[in-house]
């Protein structure tokens, strides 16, 4: 594995090296129902922090599993397309489906739409560890995080088989593919660990997000 990030995710021309999905289907019933994706952090959606970061890797950026009724266009940050579930009720494992049957290249970059300080160098080298296997992922104390993540679209049969059969955790499907573990030491060459991967579930978090990115961020 190399020890510095790899050249730009981008093509050239053409098919481009690698796409990224957002994935936005959650309910967010510990945060009263709301779109995780709207929630603010220092003036700025979580869906348009994560696509700013994203577009400085690939021009093919997805977000499926959009769920909120009031949903406009105009909330879409420009290059984002909207995916619609394919398989709906079917969790994370569904999106990810979705995204990898959608996505232009054969590798995808997963992200989870609650996680407000992603770095493009470390998504970078997310995307570099992945290119020779079928999945590449933190691994931690805590376990895997699936949903920051590089899969590429050899995942599909796996994927549609654990569907068809109601098999739905995400982190089982790592029983049946190549998966690349990165350590916690890699990931700290790129930041602390607990802010990378740091996600929104609760409104405690939400309020931490705000105080960690600079200013309160009170959840009405």
């Amino acid at each position: 594995m190399r020890e510095t990030p790899g050249p730009t995710a981008r093509a050239d021309a053409g098919t481009p090296r690698v796409s990224a999905a957002i994935l936005a289907g959650g309910r967010g019933t510990r945060l009263g129902g709301r779109d995780k994706s709207t929630l603010e952090i220092d003036g700025r959606t979580l869906l348009a922090r994560q696509a700013a970061v994203l577009h400085e890797l690939t021009d093919d950026i997805l977000l499926v599993g959009v769920r909120a009724p009031d949903q406009s266009e105009r909330a879409v940050p420009a290059g984002v397309r909207v995916v619609a579930d394919e398989r709906p009720g079917c969790g994370p494992l569904g999106g990810l489906y979705t995204a990898l049957r959608a996505c232009a290249a054969p590798q995808l970059l997963v992200v989870a739409c609650d996680m407000p300080f992603l770095s493009a160098p470390f998504l970078r080298f997310l995307v570099d560890a992945g290119r020779e296997v079928d999945a590449a992922l933190v691994g931690s104390d805590d376990g895997y995080h699936p949903l920051c993540a590089s899969y590429r679209t050899s995942c599909l049969a796996a994927i549609g088989h654990r569907l068809d059969h109601g098999r739905l955790k995400l982190k089982e499907l790592l029983e049946d593919v190549r998966v690349r573990a990165i350590t916690p030491l890699e990931v700290a060459r790129f930041g602390p660990e607990q802010m990378l991967l740091f996600n929104i579930n609760t409104p405690d978090d939400y309020a931490r997000a705000g105080h960690l990115a600079g200013g309160a961020v009170p959840l009405s």
